[in-house]
């Protein structure tokens, strides 16, 4: 029977080796050895003379180890990619995420200023309504919608309504609250007109700046006010 040289293969499994020793010896007369002991140098070398069908036990032994190795290695090479992939891409879109809502509020923003502009460049300065001695609900309401803009008088309309009822020198019994827009403490209006307790023209446009500038605009008052009866 013909030999081959499996020297190249003598590291591999210790099953495989520890089987093929226990033929050597069988075949050689010895007896046989504990199969629990481990390879020896002698071991390794008696592999020469093995069978050509031991020999490829051994081979074949050595093979599938190696490639066991190798898919091992390559499960955790990819596993290692798919976890940095996720890792950038959840990072991209939390930026991503970051950038919209930023750009959100920035046109948010720039729509109430927008809105806001809009009102205020709508509206006429109460000092070029001449003054009267008195003012008929009408008269108010023909200043009211020139001094707050079509855009924003009926919601303008809808606060004068239920604090005042468009009557100019409403006094408040209980708080004092005075005017149109029931400025408390009515004299608050002097800041656009010493003359805010006589002109509506005075009151409406104390009142307009008041709702641009703590609600952003007559209509962001009037939803206020529907919501707490007050503003």
């Amino acid at each position: 029977m013909s030999r081959i040289s499996v020297r190249g293969f003598a590291v591999a499994s210790a099953t495989a080796v520890t089987a093929v020793g226990s033929v050597v010896g069988v075949a050689s007369g010895s007896v046989a050895q504990n199969n629990d002991a481990e390879p020896t140098a002698a071991d390794t070398t008696l592999l020469a003379d093995i069978p050509a069908g031991q020999q490829a036990q051994v081979q074949t032994a050595s093979l599938t180890q190696q490639a066991d190795a190798q898919a091992i290695q390559a499960d955790a090479g990819a596993k290692k990619d798919a976890e940095a992939a996720a890792r950038k891409a959840a990072a991209e879109a939390a930026v991503a995420k970051k950038a919209d809502a930023e750009k959100a509020a920035k046109q948010a923003k720039e729509r109430a200023e927008a809105k806001k502009a809009a009102s205020r460049s709508s509206a006429r300065d109460s000092s070029s309504f001449p003054v009267q001695s008195s003012y008929t609900v009408s008269q108010v309401q023909a200043m009211a919608r020139q001094i707050v803009g079509a855009g924003q008088f009926q919601c303008f309309s809808n606060i004068v309504d239920h604090e005042s009822t468009w009557n100019y020198r409403a006094v408040n019994p209980t708080s004092g609250a005075y005017g149109l827009v029931q400025a408390y403490p009515g004299s608050k209006m002097s800041s656009v007109g010493a003359d805010w307790r006589t002109n509506p023209a005075t009151q409406i446009k104390w009142g307009l700046n008041y709702m641009n500038e703590r609600y952003g605009s007559p209509c962001d008052a009037w939803s206020y006010w529907q919501a707490n009866h007050s503003y």
